[in-house]
């Protein structure tokens, strides 16, 4: 991203790959398509736009009328909520990157983390109006806020399932099943890091108790 903003030809490609997201909004299909098939993607815009949207769900916990939001600021651990958005994130495109390279799927890790990217761009767009409107809205209007909200949503969640469709080449039959098929993936990757780390913590706790042994005995 430092590249994009120092070199001139390389910030152009940049701002136009960032715009390119709002087609990929209103096309998506045509959009997610060219995305990567055409190369009008780019890591630096993908990063970005996850960027704005951690940033605008923090700034929500700020700004958004009580109405709405109530934050227990002693209990927040603000390393731990970005977390709660990358961990899904990340299981998400290695399971679905995963389970479709198994099945034909011609989408790279690295495309579907950038259209899974591109597909968030509807959130920080939706929710920064959103967030400015719920301090101005009473309780009875409150409702119209929480549909928004709620829009927000699923205009990401279908955008995604439009693009991993276009990225691997599937039916929309087929792209359904392998998203349904992903979720499990990713309950699958959680077991499976449990597990390992599981097994980490007990091999630790057994040399522990195994140098105090030996330390005691000395």
């Amino acid at each position: 991203m430092f590249k994009a903003l120092t070199n001139k030809e390389a910030r152009t490609r940049y701002l136009d790959s960032l715009k390119f997201g709002l087609y990929c909004m209103t096309h998506p299909l045509d959009g997610f398509w060219d995305l990567t098939h055409e190369k009008r993607g780019t890591m630096a815009a993908a990063n970005t736009i996850l960027f704005l949207a951690i940033l605008i769900r923090i700034l929500k916990l700020k700004y958004t009328s009580f109405i709405f939001i109530t934050v227990y600021w002693e209990e927040l651990n603000i390393f731990l909520y970005i977390a709660s958005i990358l961990f899904p994130l990340a299981l998400w495109v290695v399971g679905n990157w995963g389970l479709t390279t198994l099945f034909d799927g011609k989408g790279r890790l690295g495309q579907v983390y950038m259209a899974t990217c591109y597909g968030m761009l509807p959130y920080p767009l939706i929710q920064l109006p959103l967030m400015i409107m719920s301090n101005f809205v009473t309780v009875e209007e409150g409702q119209f806020y929480s549909v928004l909200s709620v829009i927000s949503l699923i205009y990401c969640l279908l955008l995604i399932i439009a693009a991993m469709g276009q990225i691997h080449e599937f039916s929309g039959g087929k792209n359904l099943l392998f998203t349904v098929a992903s979720l499990f993936a990713m309950l699958v990757l959680i077991f499976i890091l449990m597990l390992f780390f599981s097994m980490i913590t007990q091999g630790i706790s057994y040399i522990v108790s195994l140098v105090r042994e030996m330390l005691f005995r000395m």
